[in-house]
């Protein structure tokens, strides 16, 4: 008699649809976020796609709360006893879902919400907190291959798209303030907006310690930014930045701006914060790493007590003890 496969071999089989409205192209933390989720789930059928078109599938992965919404709804009405994750943006928290009648929709659809940091739990109203859960992101450790022949000028690197959310002016300006005889800053990130390119181009003629390098592809970025010492974030809105993750993993410590979505990443007592918009903050604190070397010393240290939380190995089988709960759960049957 031919036995019944086991539930293990049977979740194997399952498919699940990961919804991403970002792609490749942009190769932003959305994108990255879609692509480490589904190597993470290596073990059932992915398809990985902006929107779903249809296709029957066992279960969603959705991220964007506005963007994805109209995925999720379709997927919903179509199979409402299959289940469905809602991974949740810095936009999502921050912005969308406090206006946004899609974006709340999609909160109350979604089978399961998924935060990428800690602090983000305090958006949600207590009944959404039941069905949320936190998974860090991750990266493993990228460090630089050769050392740097300017090893006592400061290199800086922010890496960020040019658009509002990442407020670019905030490092521009703070830029023109760093003395240009200790520090080297840079810029990674595509310009999504054009005046904002314009401004960097015209802070990169001006100021000959600053250099803008465009949108890099993932691998050259992160290179670029094991080469560093400091990475600095301007954002005015973070769901759980990936570049930090990647900074901390690597050994480089950072400079950020106090908002909700740092402070879950980096831990409330966290030495390297700055106010949102705040540029001579920002250039007194880069002097200061220039200066004083326990300062920089200190927010290595903390950078490094929280890089476990960031290993591939734990977002892994939080992702993957995630989907087996859903898949495995009685309405499925």
């Amino acid at each position: 008699m031919q036995s019944k496969p086991g539930r293990k071999a049977a979740l194997k089989k399952a498919h699940v649809s990961i919804i991403s409205p970002a792609t490749a192209k942009a190769n932003n933390g959305n994108w990255q976020t879609a692509i480490r989720w589904a190597n993470c789930l290596s073990d059932y059928r992915i398809d990985l796609r902006q929107q779903w078109d249809g296709t029957p599938c066992d279960a969603m992965i959705a991220l964007h709360a506005r963007r994805s919404a109209a995925s999720l709804a379709d997927f919903h009405a179509r199979f409402p006893q299959r289940p469905s994750v809602l991974v949740l943006t810095g936009t999502d928290l921050y912005r969308d879902i406090r206006h946004d009648e899609e974006a709340r929709r999609s909160l109350r659809l979604a089978s399961r919400l998924v935060l990428l940091q800690e602090a983000g739990l305090q958006e949600l109203d207590a009944a959404l907190r039941d069905k949320a859960s936190v998974i860090y992101q991750s990266a493993p450790p990228l460090l630089a291959e050769t050392p740097r022949p300017d090893r006592e000028i400061l290199r800086v690197v922010m890496i960020g798209h040019l658009r509002e959310e990442k407020d670019p002016m905030t490092y521009l300006r703070a830029a023109a303030l760093v003395d240009p005889d200790r520090a080297r800053l840079l810029h990674i990130g595509g310009a999504l907006d054009p005046e904002l390119a314009l401004q960097a181009q015209a802070a990169q003629r001006r100021l000959p310690h600053y250099r803008w390098l465009g949108a890099l592809p993932h691998e050259a970025t992160r290179r670029e930014l094991a080469q560093s010492d400091l990475l600095v974030l301007t954002s005015r809105m973070e769901g759980g930045a990936n570049v930090i993750i990647e900074a901390v993993t690597s050994g480089v410590p950072v400079l950020a701006t106090d908002i909700p979505g740092n402070r879950g990443m980096l831990g409330s007592g966290y030495a390297g914060y700055f106010p949102v918009g705040d540029h001579d903050m920002l250039a007194s604190m880069i002097a200061r790493t220039i200066s004083d070397r326990a300062y920089l010393d200190t927010l290595k240290q903390q950078c490094a007590r929280r890089a476990p939380l960031f290993s591939p190995r734990q977002e892994q089988a939080a992702v993957r003890q995630l989907m087996h709960a859903l898949l495995a759960a009685p309405q499925l049957s």
